[in-house]
């Protein structure tokens, strides 16, 4: 009930002071055991999240249980003391409301993409690009551009996944072009999710939080854009020459899949009119969305119904709710041990601790540089996460940077962002760590250079 409040409060713009001053709760408990072992079991979980492929558990496992030990030592701990359930039970319900608005905005978008899947718009692009017979460097180039835009409005996970299919179908024969392509789409991606609120969970995060207004990540275009064209102007030298076969066939969009496209635009508009001009969360946009695509849905499923009808076949009903229960739970249940995870570190006074020591002797752009490239080893989520907890004294500029560089900075390694992880495994043995590896001195090149961009280009 006390969860419905304070969601019902946010939704009407009611200031939430008591909320507030319980999700910035510090119980300054660094020092004590308690402290010590929920900080070890962080890390051992973390552990478990990286050798996620070789122990055969899935990655919201472990940090699932974490999160739930490490609020319960904090419950225990805190229970002594006249205030401290009270204080305890309101800091875990201002994390699990951060985590509510997320998770409801994943589950539409990846409603989304999978529904665009289902009517086979991602395999008509395939289709379409391996009919033009163009020479390795230019689908070197296509799918490069076409990952660094679509990212923004998917996601670079996705996007990877979406672009690689088309990568392995055109040239997957030749394996240099394989190797450098899939390079090349895990750098645009993650590019492109970063000047776009919708393009990483890292931007959304980060505009959810009111560090960044929707059109003000689009000043870190030209920074972003920088990232991915330096290493792709270095591999380019690398790529073979000639051109793959052409692959025989057709594919049709089902009847649906531009009405879902379309739908899908007018969603996104609602979501930003509703947070930039009437100052609600991006979720009831996205929300708003799905009862759109739902009433679509009805129209495609008798249209179907009809088409089945006249042929004397039996057709399966089409549902939305079929295609969410295709959703990735797992990433959406990792990201609750994240935020459980670190919302704990934070109330047990960790961030605070951590704030101090790199924003306060480090400075904020070498800090946030340093963010970046921590993202690199450390997944990109808990580090944003975990710097909108210490919550540093930043302006507009600074906050930007932290996005970026959280953004791209998985770029460095094959293992830094989604995107790479997938192709890894997607990839056949065409694209893998030390292949990545090879090539990340122009990586950090692109890094350093968009940083520079945004620095001159945007203030600091």
């Amino acid at each position: 009930m006390r969860l419905f409040c304070l969601l019902a409060a946010l939704a009407g713009g009611l200031p939430l002071s008591a909320a507030a001053a319980e999700a910035g709760a510090n119980f300054h408990l660094t020092g004590h055991p308690v402290g010590w072992f929920a900080l070890a079991l962080f890390v051992l979980a973390y552990v478990a999240v990286v050798l996620e492929e070789r122990i055969q558990i899935a990655k919201s496992k472990p940090v699932m249980l974490a999160a739930a030990l490490i609020w319960g030592l904090i419950a225990w701990q805190t229970s002594d003391n006249a205030n401290g359930p009270a204080a305890a039970r309101g800091a875990f319900e201002a994390m699990f409301l951060e985590y509510a608005e997320i998770f409801f905005f994943l589950v539409v978008a990846m409603t989304y993409v999978t529904a665009m899947g289902e009517r086979n718009l991602f395999e008509a692009l395939r289709a379409q690009l391996t009919r033009r017979q163009l020479s390795y460097r230019a689908l070197f180039w296509i799918t490069g551009t076409i990952a660094f835009f679509l990212s923004p409005v998917l996601d670079n996970l996705t996007t990877a996944l979406v672009m690689s299919a088309v990568v392995l179908a055109v040239g997957g024969g030749q394996a240099r072009f394989a190797t450098l392509s899939l390079i090349n789409l895990v750098v645009a991606a993650n590019a492109g999710g970063a000047w776009s609120a919708f393009g990483d969970i890292t931007t959304l995060m980060v505009w959810q939080a009111h560090k960044a207004e929707f059109f003000d990540f689009f000043s870190l275009f030209v920074p972003a854009l920088a990232n991915w064209l330096v290493p792709a102007i270095a591999m380019h030298f690398a790529l073979p020459k000639g051109r793959p076969e052409a692959l025989p066939g057709r594919v049709h969009v089902k009847p649906g899949g531009i009405g879902i496209c379309l739908t899908f635009a007018l969603t996104i508009a609602i979501t930003v009119i509703g947070k930039q001009w009437l100052g609600m969360p991006a979720t009831y946009g996205m929300l708003t969305g799905l009862a759109l695509l739902n009433l679509l849905a009805s129209r495609i499923d008798r249209r179907q119904r009809s088409y089945a009808l006249a042929k004397g076949v039996e057709q399966e009903p089409y549902s939305i709710f079929r295609i969410i229960a295709n959703a990735e739970w797992d990433t959406l249940l990792f990201f609750y041990g994240v935020f459980g995870c670190v919302g704990g570190l934070a109330a047990l006074g960790y961030l605070e601790l951590a704030s101090h020591t790199l924003y306060g002797s480090l400075g904020a752009t070498i800090a946030n540089t340093a963010m970046g490239v921590l993202s690199a080893v450390i997944d990109n989520i808990p580090i944003m996460y975990a710097v909108l907890q210490m919550n540093p004294p930043m302006d507009e500029s600074q906050w930007l940077l932290v996005t970026l560089t959280a953004g791209v900075g998985g770029s460095l390694l094959s293992v830094g962002s989604a995107a790479g992880v997938a192709l890894m495994g997607a990839s056949g043995g065409r694209y893998t760590f030390m292949s990545h590896l090879r090539w990340s001195w122009a990586i950090a090149l692109g890094y350093v250079v968009s940083i520079s961009l945004h620095l001159a280009l945007n203030g600091a």
